[in-house]
């Protein structure tokens, strides 16, 4: 086990591993809206806001060499842009946007204020390693369903590769500039997803099924929205009662946006066998080999999920990888 808890793996970077420059910080920029607020402990700012990440050119999300964060997010009082860093103790934050103020409201429920990392026990040595190394990791909470729901929906069963490359062409085709002074933007409004048209799905490499279930979903917003103050059964349901919603896409979801420590994600192709293996040297472990080892950690099972993948332990390869397919080509 020794050495083995910090390389650069798929594992890691699903798990949020999200690198931010210790950069010197900055002062408030001219027209924006600012805020400071003092964590009552650690807040590693890459690994909780590293899970909102959708692959290296994320045109939402973006790590500066000054030590910021920044993040494009449609807000229910209109777009705003996020800019997060630390000065010392304190985390200062500048918002642009019509959504400037809940975003600003959000700051300590975004970074993990409502999460109580002291209630987990670790059960196991890799386990412990892996919390001991990581004290600032905070459960994000944003608060907003569908801008985890849709790129959630965009990643099932194809690469990561590819719902990246989906979700970029589809927010820099179908959604706005974000206000303020950084190059990103807004994921597009519910309306304009139920509108976006069947060769623009084509040409992003989304079939007919996921783009059929964004479509559903995006149609009852609303109602999909009001997940976000449910209690963590209540929310699975209200977002798998739209067809094409299942377990793991609601677990996707709502470890982002309720910030749902339990959320354990089954269905998946790779996470139980990375469980398996680091727990028990099951590489081919199933989903209910991954529930059992993971039952010592009932009511944190996310928490335990992503400290197994940052620490990087995963099985050797021994099949080709996923082919890689692109339908927009056809």
């Amino acid at each position: 086990m020794a050495g083995r808890f910090e390389p650069l793996t798929r594992a890691a970077v699903r798990g949020g591993r999200t690198a931010v420059p210790p950069g010197p910080g900055r002062t408030a920029a001219a027209g924006a809206r600012a805020r400071t607020w003092r964590p009552d402990g650690p807040v590693d700012l890459g690994l909780t806001l590293g899970p909102l990440r959708r692959g290296p050119g994320d045109p939402t999300f973006r790590t500066t060499p000054d030590g910021s964060v920044w993040r494009a997010t449609r807000t229910p009082q209109g777009p705003a842009t996020l800019r997060v860093s630390r000065s010392g103790e304190d985390v200062t934050a500048e918002a642009w946007g019509s959504g400037a103020d809940w975003i600003l409201d959000q700051l300590p429920v975004l970074l993990g204020a409502a999460d109580d990392p002291a209630v987990f026990v670790p059960r196991h040595r890799l386990v412990h390693a892996s919390h001991r190394r990581r004290p600032g990791l905070r459960l994000v909470r944003t608060g907003l369903v569908l801008e985890s729901l849709i790129p959630s929906v965009l990643e099932q069963k194809v690469t990561a590769d590819e719902a990246y490359r989906a979700w970029r062409r589809l927010v820099r085709r179908h959604g706005e500039p974000a206000p303020g002074p950084a190059d990103l933007y807004v994921m597009p409004a519910p309306r304009t997803w139920a509108l976006v048209p069947s060769w623009d799905w084509h040409k992003a490499g989304v079939d007919a099924k996921r783009s059929d279930t964004i479509v559903r979903a995006a149609r009852v917003a609303a109602r999909l929205e009001e997940a976000a103050a449910m209690a963590p059964a209540a929310a699975a349901a209200r977002l798998e009662a739209v067809p094409g919603i299942g377990p793991w896409t609601s677990a996707e979801t709502l470890q982002r946006s309720n910030g749902d420590p339990d959320a354990v994600t089954t269905g998946d192709l790779h996470l139980p066998g990375i469980v398996g293996y680091a727990l028990a040297g099951d590489r081919d472990a199933d989903d209910a080999v991954m529930l059992e080892l993971l039952a010592p950690y009932a009511g944190q099972r996310h928490r335990a999920a992503r400290l197994i993948l940052l620490a990087g332990r995963t099985p050797p390869r021994r099949v080709p990888r996923m082919p890689r397919t692109d339908i927009g080509r056809l």
